[in-house]
């Protein structure tokens, strides 16, 4: 297919071009990987700049999109590369092939580095998803830390850089820049932009911005990094967000307040204690959505005031194929027994769904929100069960809401009243608030380029 770039393609390929670091903030749906790849091309086959690339990307990623975005576009050819995910051995088969482009998921980065034998001599790495090194305590990030020094040239792309606040920076441009524009450590981040939130004596939870803090922060990273929203460059169809309130019994609903209050609840004769806030949040969300765990990890059905919301949503569709975003395993379950879907995995199950074969499909945002394309499949998506994480919710939502969708996106929520859900679709809105606040101040003036 012939590629035929956008101002803005044209001018974040450039900035790649003119950056030996380069933070590309990119909204989904604005074609990050043949932005890169097309400076790729020019710095391997064009200029002779760079010998070798590794890409790092989430797996299904690195697996089906990048290979086919490769394939794609005949302005590509002759850019070789090598898949380098699967078993060890296949892992390893693939780093002795002959390319210029090897593509490997996160997830085995510290095993390339430091448990492979392989010797590291890339000379540019490309990070799909920066945000993903977001935790200065992961081995992805410790173990790509000790090998940055080796590498000449670094991209990092993302959508969400700051999903969850600023904080979450310190780590992703400790990478790109080996701390030289926030600092090497985030200590002396934390001291300098931010200050105590909610804490109990010594011990402190959270923390929040000084004044000014986001400023100066945005100010230090502009000369390294663009931004682009979607909403500046592309016709997107219109996106319809749509809230379903569902009410649960009485019944179910003193079973939920109980164990809101007093963090035990037994259901069934099976007692179920919250050991603290994180494992209380989760289970209410669960209990939102219609059934919980207990501590031998059965599933306790408590209600299917969800899966009888969904039915009429698919109903509803007249037709439509529908995708369906899951949080918990039983929800897929129960979601399975109840009605024909087909869950997205694989290769083969995202081509069956742009072609139209598959009515109703169910996703995990963890593992299906980055970078697969399945707009051409259909444009309806119906949250389940909600997740805190605001980049794993815009991730997913921009499956079908991007570039080549030809209908109007409408995303449903269905939300239990009086319950969690609506404290998160409350916090996911706050956490935007922050994000876009990082997105506009670094925003690409485009102006300059003409």
């Amino acid at each position: 297919m012939r590629y035929i770039a956008h101002d803005y393609q044209k001018y974040a390929t450039q900035f790649i071009l003119d950056h030996l670091i380069a933070a590309v903030f990119l909204e989904m749906g604005l074609g990050k990987s043949v932005i890169t790849l097309t400076a790729l091309f020019d710095l391997c086959l064009d200029q002779f700049l760079i010998r070798k690339v590794l890409v790092i990307a989430p797996l299904r990623v690195a697996r089906d999109t990048w290979p086919s975005e490769i394939k794609k576009w005949d302005h590509l050819q002759g850019l070789t590369y090598s898949v380098v995910v699967g078993t060890e051995a296949e892992r390893k088969a693939a780093l002795m092939q002959v390319a210029d482009v090897y593509i490997i998921n996160r997830e085995n980065v510290d095993w390339l580095i430091t448990k492979s034998n392989v010797r590291f001599d890339f000379d540019m790495v490309v990070i799909d998803e920066l945000s993903s090194f977001k935790s200065y305590q992961a081995k992805r990030f410790k173990s790509l830390l000790k090998a940055r020094p080796h590498v000449k040239r670094i991209v990092g792309l993302t959508g969400t850089p700051s999903s969850n606040g600023l904080m979450d920076l310190w780590a992703e441009f400790r990478i790109m820049d080996l701390g030289e524009r926030l600092g090497r450590y985030i200590t002396h981040y934390r001291n300098t932009f931010f200050t105590p939130d909610k804490r109990k004596g010594e011990i402190v939870f959270s923390y929040k911005p000084l004044p000014g803090a986001e400023e100066a922060i945005y100010k230090r990273i502009s000369d390294i990094t663009i931004s682009m929203k979607s909403c500046d460059y592309l016709k997107l169809p219109e996106c319809v967000i749509n809230e379903v309130p569902v009410t649960m019994d009485e019944k179910e609903m003193a079973i939920y307040d109980k164990f809101r209050e007093d963090m035990v609840a037994k259901i069934k004769d099976k007692e179920i204690d919250a050991v603290n806030a994180a494992v209380l949040s989760g289970k209410l969300l669960q209990m939102a959505n219609g059934a919980v765990y207990d501590e031998e990890k059965n599933s306790l059905h408590i209600h299917d005031r969800k899966l009888d919301a969904l039915e009429d949503l698919m109903e509803g569709a007249n037709g439509k194929s529908v995708l369906i975003a899951y949080w918990y395993q039983h929800d897929a379950e129960r979601i399975k027994d109840r009605f024909q879907v087909r869950e997205i995995k694989t290769s083969k199950d995202i081509e069956d769904w742009n072609a139209g074969k598959i009515p109703a499909a169910i996703i995990h945002p963890a593992s299906a929100g980055h970078g697969l394309n399945l707009q051409t499949g259909g444009s309806t998506l119906i949250w389940f069960g909600l997740t805190w994480s605001l980049e794993l919710y815009q991730q997913t939502n921009a499956r079908l809401h991007r570039q080549g969708q030809k209908d109007t996106v409408i995303i449903h929520h269905i939300i239990a009243k009086g319950t969690i859900d609506e404290q998160v679709m409350k916090a996911l809105r706050k956490k935007e608030k922050t994000q876009d606040a990082l997105i506009n101040a670094v925003r690409a003036n485009l102006e300059v380029m003409r």
